[in-house]
């Protein structure tokens, strides 16, 4: 009997459906795949009240290489925000991966499994941005092709992981050692050639908001550190940023990452949807203000800068610049 072929809806069917059904454990082999998808998924279940563990292998790693944002996010998510939750492998032997197939287990038990098109990323599953389909498959098949993979691969958060895999920029830049005498020669620009925007703290009146902004968390009943980054009307009118309800990982210059989405009316402002405080504490130790205290324009004039640059690496990942240029 033949599968029915899905061609829409297919968050729901490959990704969410079966955690309903009381799947646990999910096992993914995709070509290519972002940490934003990885927080995206898991905090749609999490909302849902569903706890589950994904294990993933990036079959085209070893070949194709990896941004250095969706690095650093996969070994957040495995380390910090999904311990014990989440594993990423990067399929390092030859020949790459190209699948894309999803294998559900409950316990020990294979209970459904897909192969298709779509890479586990947002802009496979989410939006109309591309078309992909799916089709279901044996499982206990699916299972065993993720197993049959493991022993050419390395976890992500693995010492040597960034001597094997190229780390890129974009299409053109390499932040690995494969330019690393570059690098340190001064004569490498991370964020060359990339669509950039540059974003103010400061509002209309020429200050810094005493009540939004990064000082959001100052009004009654909230906690202190709460904050978000604010838009003007061209900018979370443009597509730059992704829309309302996907998330993106942001890569700082001091090297910390940021699980962030859009949020408030018409998308104005970027938080950190997992804790609102975290992007609060993250600017307030780069000015050297104690948490939970009033940001204020001289705490931004001491620093050397009212402004952040954001770098738009991929639809999914970007690089924040905030800062002091000698």
């Amino acid at each position: 009997m033949s599968s029915e072929l899905f061609t829409e809806d297919l968050f729901s069917k490959v990704l969410l459906q079966p955690a309903n059904n009381n799947g646990s454990d999910l096992y993914i082999v995709s070509g290519y795949a972002s940490s934003a998808m990885v927080f995206h998924h898991t905090e749609k279940l999490k909302k849902q009240e569903i706890d589950i563990n994904v294990h993933l292998i990036i079959g085209m790693a070893g070949s194709d290489g990896l941004s250095k944002t969706n690095h650093l996010g996969f070994k957040n998510l495995m380390e910090n925000e999904l311990s014990g939750k989440f594993e990423c492998s990067y399929l390092i032997n030859h020949p790459p991966v190209h699948s894309k197939v999803y294998s559900w287990l409950r316990g020990d038990i294979p209970i459904k499994g897909f192969a298709g098109s779509a890479n586990y990323s947002q802009k496979a599953f989410i939006g109309n941005s591309q078309r992909e389909v799916a089709t279901e498959c044996n499982p206990l098949h699916a299972y065993k092709y993720y197993q049959s993979l493991i022993d050419d691969t390395l976890f992500c958060t693995h010492q040597d992981a960034e001597e094997v895999i190229a780390l890129y920029s974009d299409n053109r830049t390499v932040l690995s050692n494969h330019n690393a005498i570059e690098e340190e020669n001064g004569d490498y620009e991370p964020t060359l050639g990339l669509e950039n925007e540059k974003i103010s703290f400061i509002n209309r009146s020429g200050k810094i908001s005493e009540r939004s902004g990064l000082n959001w968390g100052k009004r009654e009943g909230r906690e202190p550190n709460q904050a978000y980054i604010p838009l003007k009307a061209d900018l979370y009118n443009s597509d730059f940023f992704p829309p309302v309800g996907q998330h993106f990982t942001i890569n700082t210059d001091d090297g910390k990452i940021l699980l962030c989405s859009r949020a408030q009316q018409n998308g104005k402002a970027i938080h950190t949807p997992h804790n609102n405080s975290q992007l609060g504490e993250y600017f307030r130790n780069r000015l050297n203000v104690a948490n939970g205290e009033l940001v204020t324009m001289d705490d931004l004039l001491n620093y050397g800068r009212v402004d952040i640059d954001f770098y738009k690496v991929d639809e999914e990942n970007y690089f924040m610049d905030f800062s002091v240029k000698k």
